[in-house]
């Protein structure tokens, strides 16, 4: 996976700030989040669950479960926003993202809590998946969500992102960003240092 090791990315974590002020941990997901992701996707309203999968379940298959699990495989990753709530850590939040080196572009989607939402989650999880994208050396990052997903497609207007017909479904539609952001301009400090690092490797990479 690129220059990375996957042992390191499991140790990064973020700290995200709602429109309060509020501090919301942001990290990889690990295999002892299974209940609490299950959890979290049961605990969305039926639309928000019909709106992230485009299809209506009450909570994630097994095989798509194995999935936001195995952190890594193919170039596929799984973040949750977490924050501690009456003593646990909750999961609020949570994104997957996948970077197609082939194409220097980077596909994601998101959820926030039905509870959370309003809070500017959603807009700090966007900037970081912007960060996590120029780190990986993508061009463009680009999402799908429901026409009638309204929410969404005001926070990727509001985030920058024009708009398209979806290739292969009416009922979607894409929406797109160009990257144009140096290693040493990513303003996440945490993927700034690993886009320069992962820049400074490229030398010894190809000799």
């Amino acid at each position: 996976m690129s220059s990375y090791r996957l042992e390191d990315l499991k140790q990064y974590s973020d700290t995200l700030r709602t429109r309060d002020g509020e501090a919301v941990n942001l990290r990889f997901v690990v295999p002892g989040d299974t209940d609490e992701l299950q959890h979290y996707f049961r605990s969305l309203t039926t639309r928000s669950r019909y709106n992230r999968f485009f299809g209506a379940i009450s909570e994630l298959p097994k095989g798509l479960l194995s999935e936001f699990l195995d952190i890594g495989a193919r170039e596929r990753f799984s973040v949750v926003a977490t924050k501690l709530i009456d003593g646990f850590e909750t999961i609020i939040a949570e994104a997957r993202y996948t970077f197609h080196a082939e194409t220097a572009t980077l596909e994601f989607g998101l959820s926030v809590d039905d509870r959370w939402q309003r809070h500017g989650i959603a807009t700090a999880l966007m900037k970081n998946l912007e960060c996590r994208a120029a780190a990986l050396g993508a061009e463009h990052m680009f999402g799908d969500t429901l026409r009638s997903n309204e929410t969404m497609v005001s926070l990727a207007r509001k985030s920058g992102f024009a708009f398209v017909n979806h290739p292969d479904d009416w009922k979607l539609v894409r929406f797109d960003k160009e990257i144009h952001v140096a290693p040493q301009d990513i303003p996440c400090a945490s993927w700034r240092l690993a886009a320069l690092s992962r820049q400074a490797e490229r030398p010894s990479a190809s000799a």
